[in-house]
């Protein structure tokens, strides 16, 4: 008899003491249904504040496929979906959202494709975006589109952290060892072939998402920073570009002084100058302190996260 697949359900957690026991059986009774294959889950705790800790342990004693590792304190979920992933002992391994908007339902088609060798990883594409908001969902796209651009990444509206993916590209990834992590580019960095599968977005079985806007446009700049030097080069850019605007206005200027004096303020334009100059400088700044932070931060050499209790 030949030896089953076996599959890796990863679960970054935090403060999911709600939505967990209902993931682990709508997940559970999915795989439990593919019976082509074995399967075990890997629970990360990322400081959770709640009971979510006790319930990851408590359904670990009660099913030998449940294990779990927790975080010493909240490291964030780049961070968990690379603990989990360093964990994970699967054939193939599949990052999944306790909150159940990652539909347990796609697996048997996402493993299906995977293992037929079309592909080394199978994404779900999320097609709406239930419960998001307007204003939430236009500057999402808007982000995608931008980083895109910036970073000749294959990056785009849709494509989140769920996928099932080969051994070959865990390896792959696990292999990145940055301290500032943003998964998504980390996905697109390593290639591989990846097929998309088409799902609805759905709200949060339980509790209230984590992400507020001020979090989503941090972790949104982590992406372009880390993947990107375009902001760099546009301080010079736009430098330049500044430089002939200045020339040319104080030529207009001065043309428009001798035709209509007094027409122009010189004080006026002098303040606007310096205003707008000082501005810029203080933005371009800001990128390069972003960078050297960043740099600075890697050449620490800290863990990505510690462990403070793990399963057996």
């Amino acid at each position: 008899m030949s030896k089953k697949d076996l599959i890796s359900i990863i679960v970054p957690c935090y403060n999911e003491e709600e939505s967990l026991p209902l993931f682990y059986a709508e997940t559970g009774t999915v795989l439990q249904q593919m019976s082509q294959v074995d399967y075990e889950f890997v629970f990360v705790d990322d400081g959770s504040s709640d009971g979510t800790r006790s319930v990851m342990k408590d359904l670990s004693e009660k099913d030998e496929k449940v294990r779990y590792v927790v975080f010493s304190r909240n490291f964030g979920k780049e961070a968990a979906m690379y603990a989990g992933l360093k964990e994970a002992c699967g054939d193939y391994s599949v990052i999944m959202d306790a909150d159940l908007q990652h539909p347990p339902a796609l697996l048997p088609e996402m493993y299906e494709t995977v293992k037929s060798g079309d592909c080394d990883c199978c994404g779900g594409l999320r097609m709406t975006r239930q419960g998001d908001g307007f204003l939430r969902s236009f500057f999402s796209k808007a982000f995608y589109k931008i980083s895109k651009g910036l970073t000749h990444m294959d990056m785009a509206d849709g494509h989140g952290d769920f996928r099932m993916m080969r051994r070959a590209v865990v390896d792959a990834i696990l292999e990145m060892k940055e301290y500032n992590r943003y998964m998504k580019g980390l996905f697109s960095f390593v290639g591989f072939e990846t097929k998309w599968i088409a799902y609805e977005g759905v709200e949060r079985a339980m509790g209230s998402t984590k992400w507020n806007f001020k979090s989503l446009f941090a972790y949104a700049f982590e992406g372009i920073l880390s993947f990107s030097t375009a902001p760099l080069k546009a301080a010079g850019m736009i430098g330049m570009l500044l430089f002939i605007i200045a020339i040319v206005f104080m030529g207009v200027n001065l043309v428009q002084s001798i035709w209509v004096p007094g027409a122009v303020s010189s004080l006026d334009v002098i303040l606007f100058v310096v205003l707008l100059l000082s501005s810029l400088q203080m933005l371009f700044l800001y990128i390069l302190g972003a960078y050297l932070s960043k740099d600075y931060l890697e050449n620490k050499r800290r863990p990505i996260y510690i462990v403070k209790e793990k399963s057996a």
